[in-house]
């Protein structure tokens, strides 16, 4: 079996002062660099790095040509490293993410990013509809706060309610911790 990391969304937008603020995205950003860099040593061929290039400028970020749509410093890719542009929330759709994995004879995939509620979640879906197994490194994800109908969702909860709902049936949902420890 054949395992491969996809880093998705990880963009300059997410952090303090971008255009789409998360809740606490540099611990989430630290936690995935400790996890690429284990890549980096054991599976460094087999590393996807996801960009979000919004394909409508009303989005208001991940705006084509700006600071904000780059990868974020802490999981900067490497020269070797493949980069896929998305314009969507699924990593898969519209891209060749699949067909590179399959290239790879890849089976397994770990996924971690931004926003845990949004292109995390449509990506591990995708991951396990197309046949991978699929492990969501939870610590490595973030998200924020939400609201519907005048309630609001903290983003701790927006996380928790997501990772809770991959678990099991979608996905293996662990810490950073877990995964070096037993790796």
């Amino acid at each position: 079996m054949s395992t491969a990391l996809i880093i998705v969304d990880i963009q300059n937008d997410y952090f303090p002062n971008g255009n789409m603020e998360l809740v606490n995205p540099d611990k989430a950003a630290a936690n995935a660099a400790k996890v690429l860099e284990w890549f980096r040593q054991h599976h460094k061929e087999n590393i996807f790095h996801i960009q979000h290039i919004a394909g409508d400028p009303s989005l208001g970020f991940f705006l084509p040509d700006t600071e904000g749509a780059n990868i974020n410093e802490a999981v900067l890719p490497l020269e070797n490293e493949r980069v896929i542009t998305k314009h969507f929330p699924n990593s898969f759709l519209e891209t060749d993410l699949e067909s590179k994995l399959k290239e790879k004879g890849i089976t397994n995939v770990v996924v971690v990013g931004m926003m845990t509620h949004m292109c995390i979640d449509a990506t591990v879906r995708a991951a396990v509809d197309l046949g991978y197994d699929t492990t969501l490194i939870e610590d490595a994800c973030a998200t924020r706060t939400l609201a519907y109908n005048g309630k609001e969702v903290p983003a701790e909860q927006v996380h928790y309610a997501f990772v809770s709902a991959l678990d099991g049936m979608y996905a293996n949902v662990i810490s950073t911790g877990d995964f070096l420890s037993n790796n």
